[in-house]
């Protein structure tokens, strides 16, 4: 006997037989949590503290009913002493009232809390750390050696605690990833118009900063800054890499001679025609442009025979 598969068989099962993924449980949003002064709670404590023991002391030869006041006074007692906490400038304390969350104090100062609640300091001061020096092909395919310093702070304290196992391990983690990706995209050195990891420190800076924002924001992190720390070769083609920069340097001041030299030349000979003290027929002119750029263009100190022509007067 054949059967069908009920519709609730066919919906709790992919194509493949695996089971859907559990959708992911909404994220905590950061909210303030209610507090009192906490001098009310200490009064209380010192109230409740002194009537049980003054209960206790009257009731030792009267009447065992004000002895059971007086420590029901001093258990009571113990509840505000739960409830008060301290929260010290640039720390924050989330509260957990029995695997609940009821809020974060922000505020400094001596406050009174839900009892029995259970505070957990997070720092919101703004930290910084240097990445690991890893070992990335650029866009060319190029091993560099690349670090960064991250600076960064907790911007919402609820996300920070419960939304990843570990928020400062995360960071790092996640820094070093996003390192990874913008070292990929970007050539070590190129032309001026290209966004290189050398000449484009800024722009990389930049783009970095919002690779790491866009990885963290999970966690409740906020991004300041990201700057790359270092930044070289690897060992294995840093000399070949340096000989290539050297040869680049030399081939761009040997056309900025080049260029130079014959501004010069053509000022030179236009100056000595317009004067009419040189006449210059086309075998001479060429041979005169040539002894010129020699000059000009030499490494070394010449000193050329100048053929100008004929003089006349």
């Amino acid at each position: 006997m054949s059967t069908t598969p009920t519709a609730s068989s066919t919906e709790s099962r992919s194509p493949t037989g695996a089971k859907p993924p559990a959708e992911a449980p909404p994220a905590v949003a950061e909210r303030p949590a209610r507090t009192a002064p906490g001098w009310i709670g200490l009064v209380t404590i010192l109230v409740l503290l002194g009537g049980g023991i003054a209960l206790i002391a009257l009731g030792v030869d009267r009447s065992e009913l004000a002895i059971a006041g007086g420590a029901l006074a001093i258990l009571v007692s113990t509840i505000p002493m739960c409830s008060l906490t301290i929260v010290v400038p640039g720390t924050t304390k989330v509260l957990l009232f029995f695997g609940s969350y009821v809020g974060t104090v922000r505020q400094p100062g001596f406050w009174l809390v839900v009892p029995f609640a259970t505070h957990t300091r997070v720092s919101v001061r703004v930290r910084n750390f240097e990445t690991n020096e890893l070992k990335v092909n650029d866009a060319d395919g190029t091993p560099v050696h690349v670090a960064a310093i991250v600076v960064w702070e907790v911007a919402e304290t609820a996300q920070a605690s419960f939304a990843v196992e570990d928020y400062k391990k995360f960071v790092h983690v996640q820094s070093e990833a996003a390192l990874r990706h913008v070292v990929m995209d970007h050539p070590y050195d190129g032309p001026d118009s290209t966004i290189t990891l050398r000449g484009s420190a800024d722009r990389v800076s930049a783009e970095l900063a919002r690779e790491v924002a866009a990885r963290v924001a999970v966690a409740g992190i906020a991004i300041v800054e990201v700057r790359i720390s270092k930044l070289s070769y690897a060992p294995e083609i840093a000399e070949a890499m340096l000989r290539r920069q050297q040869a680049g340097a030399i081939i761009a001041a040997r056309e900025k001679i080049v260029e130079g030299a014959v501004t010069v030349v053509n000022q030179a000979l236009r100056h000595l025609e317009e004067d009419g003290t040189v006449q210059l027929d086309d075998e001479r002119r060429a041979a005169m442009v040539s002894n010129l750029l020699v000059v000009l263009t030499s490494d070394q100190q010449v000193s050329p025979v100048v053929n100008t022509g004929s003089l006349y007067t």
